[in-house]
């Protein structure tokens, strides 16, 4: 058994360091890419979608290896590449030599003390693009959405982007709880009906749990104010029904949870 052991944790290493090899060249690669894009010397959509699906892989691989940290920036550079205009502006360049850099740092095995856990490492990243924000102050509040990516998200995504705050969005429920331990947002709005694990469970755990019971949480549903299943939500918990009173019952949630 002993030995079986010590097989598997070499197994381990050596597909950890085949995935710090495979960054590293990744990593390079693209930032020589970037580089030739910015002189006009390469195809920046290209660029984009393969750094995007690159990023997509490092979170997945990160997270299967423990590697939180590392997985937690992947997933917002998915997230800022995905919102990248047609004609980017001049930050762009400047901003993914940021994400670049960290990744590289991540990659190489320094310590939290040089880098900080995950909750302080998100928010030290370049804001997101997407559409114009020069009279939006840019707040220093992360908020994580829980919900199925579609128009509903992207209104809720767009709404919270105009009051200056810093979005993520997490489609899948069992990520997300992952997500909010390590990355401990400022706010986190859980859709009711989600797959795997459903957004009502998942907002009941971590208003339960000792590690997470002080961050905000909202629920977002279209279910009827009356509902048994919303009974069971701690009275804290503020939440924001689907129709035309949703802009009035955000803004009041907000409020309520001293952000705004």
């Amino acid at each position: 058994m002993a030995g079986g052991g010590k097989a598997t944790t070499e197994v381990v290493e050596q597909l950890r360091q085949e995935f710090v090899d495979e960054v590293v060249e990744t990593i390079q690669r693209f930032e020589m890419g970037f580089d030739a894009a910015r002189q006009g010397r390469d195809d920046l959509p290209r660029l984009i979608l393969e750094c995007r699906r690159a990023a997509v892989g490092f979170r997945g691989q990160a997270a299967n290896l423990s590697m939180h940290r590392l997985s937690a920036v992947a997933h917002r550079l998915e997230e800022y590449l995905a919102q990248v205009p047609e004609v980017p502006p001049p930050r762009l360049w400047e901003d993914l030599g940021a994400y670049f850099d960290l990744v590289l740092a991540l990659i190489s095995g320094r310590s939290d003390s040089d880098l900080g856990e995950p909750a302080r490492l998100v928010r030290s990243l370049p804001p997101r693009l997407g559409f114009e924000l020069a009279d939006i102050e840019i707040r220093a509040v992360e908020v994580l959405l829980v919900m199925p990516l579609g128009t509903q998200t992207r209104y809720v995504e767009r709404e919270l982007q105009q009051c200056g705050y810093r979005v993520s969005v997490m489609p899948d429920s069992l990520q997300a709880f992952a997500a909010v331990i390590q990355t401990r947002p400022d706010l986190v709005i859980i859709s009711a009906m989600m797959p795997e694990l459903d957004g009502l469970d998942l907002a009941l755990a971590l208003s339960a749990m000792t590690s997470t019971r002080n961050i905000p949480l909202a629920v977002i549903t279209s279910l009827d104010r009356d509902d048994e299943a919303l009974q069971l939500l701690p009275k804290r918990i503020p939440v924001l029904f689907k129709g035309p009173s949703f802009g009035d019952d955000l803004f009041r949630a907000l409020d309520n949870l001293f952000l705004i």
